[in-house]
């Protein structure tokens, strides 16, 4: 009958965890708005950063956020200067003390969010939306996923009736709660109204209590390069002001503790003998 379950939502506590990682009982309310508050000022003030998800983990007044960026150079900036900007910025908006926690997302085809807004920055260039979905789903599929689904709707080409479309290639099970799969909104504002963007891309089975497993590496030509992959989406490099070198794993930003002052010295206590010996004189 039209009734749709979030695909997410619906696999949390199976193969998906939640976003915000607390518990309260009085103050949930206030805790709830302030993590909205944190994820908005993280993406308003890092939009072109790639960023498809932002975790909050909570013990006392401390407040550890988690960013996953297809673009973490553009998060950190120049020798880490946006990020302790950036952890002020929360710090001052919460009353606690916060810790950022940079992870980033190697496979930016295989995230519905930033693929949703890849179609979506397409679409407010005035891209075919046909164009836009067909190049998207390509992409992804050359880079490991297993199924994926894109959906807009609105005055899709400046129609007067609103409509909606989609494209799909693979199998995509939203029955299966151990499939994984990813969803993602968009908006795309273009001068005839708004444009949603939905997408999904399935990678495969997880057995509940496993990892998420690692995406199939791309496919390489002959002298060990990459294959094109065609357009990037929009987390391509291209962006960033200044190359920043990323080493593995995730980065964390803990706020700056004054150093322990060093322990007096005991001062040396002269003898007796020392103290009443005659002194030579000339």
């Amino acid at each position: 009958m039209g009734q749709k379950v979030h695909p997410i939502g619906f696999r949390l506590g199976v193969i998906k965890d939640w976003q915000g990682r607390w518990y309260a009982d009085k103050d949930y309310t206030t805790l709830l708005h302030e993590d909205l508050k944190v994820r908005k000022l993280i993406m308003s003030r890092l939009m072109d950063a790639g960023i498809p998800r932002v975790e909050i983990d909570r013990s006392a007044n401390h407040l550890t956020v988690t960013i996953h960026a297809a673009k973490p150079g553009i998060v950190i900036g120049k020798g880490g200067a946006k990020v302790e900007e950036l952890r002020k910025n929360l710090e001052a908006a919460t009353g606690k003390k916060a810790r950022i926690t940079i992870s980033e997302i190697r496979q930016p085809e295989l995230n519905a969010t930033l693929l949703a807004q890849s179609v979506a920055e397409q679409l407010q260039r005035r891209v075919a939306f046909r164009r836009a979905m067909k190049q998207a789903v390509g992409r992804s599929m050359r880079l490991g996923a297993k199924g994926v689904r894109i959906q807009v709707a609105g005055r899709l080409g400046g129609s007067e009736m609103s409509r909606r479309e989609w494209e799909r290639e693979g199998r995509v099970p939203l029955h299966t709660l151990r499939a994984d799969v990813d969803y993602g909104m968009a908006t795309a504002r273009t001068t005839f109204g708004c444009i949603g963007v939905k997408a999904w891309v399935y990678r495969g089975d997880i057995v509940p209590g496993q990892e998420t497993p690692e995406p199939a590496p791309p496919p390489r030509v002959p002298g060990g390069r990459p294959a094109p992959a065609g357009p990037a989406v929009a987390v391509a490099e291209a962006d960033v002001e200044e190359e920043v070198a990323i080493p593995e794993g995730p980065l964390t930003f803990e706020p700056d503790e004054p150093e322990p002052e060093p322990p007096p010295q005991p001062v040396a206590q002269a003898t007796e003998s020392e103290t009443d010996a005659p002194t030579e004189t000339n």
